[in-house]
């Protein structure tokens, strides 16, 4: 009788594993499975990128008094950019979605986050930009980590801190 109802509620519990991990896989909206990203300047051009926890091209570099901006794409396990569209919000829902940057020394340079909408009148259907802004103090290098967030946890959170070099 104790086996059998051993053996039972193992089941049960298996069966209610499965079916969470099912749910999360589908149920979730939004959710970015990033394996890396690449920032590039306002001609497109990219800056940096980093992928599967290497980066491939140094550093951004800028002069003192100057500012950057860069969107931010992420990309995919085949290293192609993940399309994002900004989705329906209903009215008075707060999304903690989003870019976060951190870790950076604001005496060499500050990183801020800006979001810009792409596709014209029809807000609740346009591609979602999201872009950084990065603002040389002095001379000096420091760095920040990118994380992407969806309802209050990361998605993706860049393994390298990024290098910000300021002439």
């Amino acid at each position: 009788a104790h086996l059998i109802l051993l053996l039972t509620g193992l089941a049960l519990v298996t069966v209610g594993c499965e079916d969470d991990d099912h749910d999360h896989d589908h149920d979730e909206e939004g959710h970015t499975d990033a394996e890396g990203f690449v920032l590039k300047g306002e001609d497109g051009v990219e800056v940096y990128r980093e992928f599967e926890g290497d980066n491939s091209n140094g550093s951004i570099t800028l002069t003192a008094g100057t500012t950057l901006e860069l969107s931010v794409h992420f990309l995919d396990h085949d290293e192609e950019e993940i399309e994002h569209e900004e989705e329906e919000e209903e009215e008075g829902e707060d999304h903690e979605d989003g870019l976060e940057v951190s870790g950076f020394d604001s005496n060499v340079a500050t990183v801020e986050v800006e979001e810009h909408e792409e596709g014209g009148d029809d807000h609740a259907h346009g591609e979602h930009e999201m872009a950084i802004e990065v603002m040389g103090v002095a001379a000096g290098e420091t760095s920040f980590q990118l994380r992407l967030m969806h309802e209050g946890h990361a998605d993706y959170t860049s393994s390298i801190l990024v290098p910000v070099i300021v002439n």
